[in-house]
């Protein structure tokens, strides 16, 4: 509960600029909550709260997704590292039979979950390390914005790799960041997303939804 009074008192309840059929609560600035989030856990160095920003990559599969109900009207979708819980509340809003939000931050679960009730949806939630363990089987696995470090580029790319054989359906929504394979993929749908320029190098930017090779 603490958690999830933190977000309220700390975000606003804001339509996605690539995706206004969708809400989000995010911060308006970047520094302030970052701070805050580190007060709040008595914690220093965290890494920025994921959670409280609409991604350029998760906008453009949000949109993607929206637009493209039938590859997901029906299935079992899990949605990577799901930061806000936007691209999994596209899912569900584009008639997923299940959707599966994962994160191992407990303040993104809990922006999750208050993002899917703000957009009256019901979502699964897990905070666990799925790239730890033996995929579960899904039929559509979305993945936005993970190709930020190397280190988890790496287990991202080994877990899509692993999912791939068993036939599931991995779309990614990346802007081109530095880990990404952009030559493993190929680039299915583009779109000039807008984003704040503290968290991006620009005001829009070049986005797209990739599909493996």
């Amino acid at each position: 509960m603490a958690a999830r009074a933190f977000i309220v008192a700390n975000t606003k309840l804001l339509p996605v600029p690539l995706v206004p059929e969708i809400s989000l609560h995010l911060a308006e600035e970047t520094l302030p909550i970052w701070r805050k989030t580190e007060d709040e856990l008595a914690r220093i160095n965290l890494p920025p709260p994921y959670w409280a920003f609409a991604w350029a990559g998760g906008q453009a599969l949000a949109r993607y997704v929206l637009d493209q109900p039938h590859l997901v009207a029906g299935r079992r979708v899990l949605d990577l590292g799901a930061g806000s819980g936007l691209v999994a509340i596209a899912a569900a809003k584009a008639g997923a039979a299940s959707v599966l939000a994962a994160d191992i931050d407990g303040f993104a679960i809990a922006a999750i979950g208050l993002n899917a009730e703000a957009n009256g949806l019901a979502l699964n939630l897990s905070d666990g390390d799925l790239l730890a363990a033996s995929p579960a089987h899904h039929d559509v696995v979305l993945i936005g914005d993970l190709f930020y470090e190397r280190a988890l580029a790496e287990r991202v790319l080994a877990y899509i790799d692993t999912v791939r054989r068993r036939h599931t359906l991995v779309l990614v929504g990346d802007p081109g960041r530095g880990y990404f394979p952009r030559h493993r993929f190929d680039a299915i749908a583009r779109y000039q997303v807008p984003v704040t320029r503290e968290l991006e190098d620009a005001e829009i930017k070049r986005t797209a939804v990739w599909r493996l090779a």
